[in-house]
């Protein structure tokens, strides 16, 4: 398994806010207000440890240090972020009116970029204290702000990745023939844990008509000799995601099971040899798509090909038809096909790739062959 990656340093975050400073700039836009979410993290490493009512907002805007504006209660959790020696504190009190002691940063008539996690109350207070100002959604803004990875963010995704294959390793070795699906799901993310995860996000276990739902939450069912079961599994590890799918099965399959996984399987080989610099996202979807309904199944493929990961489990971009954002190097995203047959079955098989100067760089490497469990 690929060791612990180096942390960032404060260094590595006035790099990205002077970035994404410079981007919003270069698109018209007078700053950034970054509320608390993988924005926040991605930029100064502060995660408030609850998102609370109080207003905290990380002001970028060209010509202007950085400035993280904060409930006094917490500016001693910022204070400690790796990321703020690189900005300056703005704390204000409870009775106080947070957005006029923010208004002093922003330009009265400009248009900001702002988080999409943003509260609605937060942009409201924005919008009364200074009503000339606009606003755009970041994800619409800037959606390449987080999508292209530098090589430390690979290094840390890699990780993420093989302590997920070393997941699925493990998990194929107890026994799913009697057991409920809640009591594999709990295994999952006990191994996720134990291969340095500090997260877990979701473990789905979708056994036989379950694994029919690409969502299914795990629940009571009891998995069968016959079974097919689908395994989606993942979350953070050293503030980066994983994420990875295997379908299983109990016990030897039937010729159409096992033909189904194979039309996945040649589906997702499909869509990872569709990735190369400059290619568009939707073409990773058709590449996947197609093999699917080709071979007479385009109906049960019910979802995108793919989305991005970084320190989120799920991000831009989106590998979706339509999606004509090209592809460039340092891009990290999901090719996940499935096929899904409602009151039987569903079969699902996902890697993280990362886009490479020539090509595409899988970050999970376990086998993608049907594996029989007990």
């Amino acid at each position: 398994m690929t060791g612990t990656p180096a942390p960032f340093t404060a260094d590595d975050y006035k790099a990205r806010m002077d970035r994404a400073t410079a981007t919003a700039a270069d698109a018209g836009l007078a700053g950034l207000l970054v509320a608390p979410g993988p924005d926040l993290a991605w930029l100064t490493g502060y995660r408030p440890t609850a998102d609370t009512e109080r207003l905290t907002v990380l002001v970028l805007a060209a010509g202007q240090e950085p400035v993280l504006v904060v409930p006094t209660l917490e500016a001693g959790d910022a204070e400690r972020a790796v990321g703020a020696s690189a900005l300056s504190l703005r704390d204000w009190t409870d009775g106080k009116d947070p957005y006029a002691a923010t208004a002093p940063l922003l330009d009265v008539d400009g248009r900001f970029g702002i988080s999409d996690s943003s509260w609605a109350m937060h942009l409201l207070g924005f919008q009364k204290e200074l009503p000339n100002t606009s606003y755009v959604s970041l994800t619409e803004a800037l959606p390449m702000l987080r999508a292209v990875k530098d090589a430390a963010e690979l290094e840390c995704i890699a990780a993420a990745g093989a302590a997920a294959d070393s997941t699925y390793e493990e998990i194929k070795k107890v026994p799913f023939a009697g057991r409920r699906e809640t009591d594999v799901a709990a295994d999952l993310a006990d191994l996720l844990r134990r291969f340095g995860h500090s997260q877990v996000d979701f473990t789905v276990v979708g056994s036989g008509p379950n694994g029919a739902n690409p969502h299914h939450e795990a629940g009571e069912r009891v998995i069968a000799n016959g079974d097919m079961v689908v395994l989606d599994f993942g979350g953070l590890l050293s503030g980066y995601g994983s994420d990875t799918s295997r379908t299983v099965h109990v016990g030897e399959p039937d010729a159409e099971e096992q033909r189904v996984h194979d039309i996945v399987r040649e589906a997702q080989e499909a869509g990872c040899r569709a990735v190369r610099p400059g290619a568009a996202c939707q073409d990773v979807d058709r590449a996947a798509r197609a093999v699917i309904t080709d071979a007479g199944y385009g109906e049960h493929f019910i979802h995108r090909t793919g989305h991005g990961i970084g320190v989120t489990t799920h991000e831009p971009p989106y590998m979706i038809e339509g999606e004509e954002l090209p592809l460039v190097p340092g891009m990290c995203f999901s090719v996940e096909p499935g096929i899904y047959l409602p009151g039987r079955f569903g079969v699902r098989i996902e890697d993280i790739v990362t886009v490479t100067e020539d090509g595409v760089r899988r970050l999970n490497s376990t086998p993608r062959e049907l594996a029989i469990v007990n």
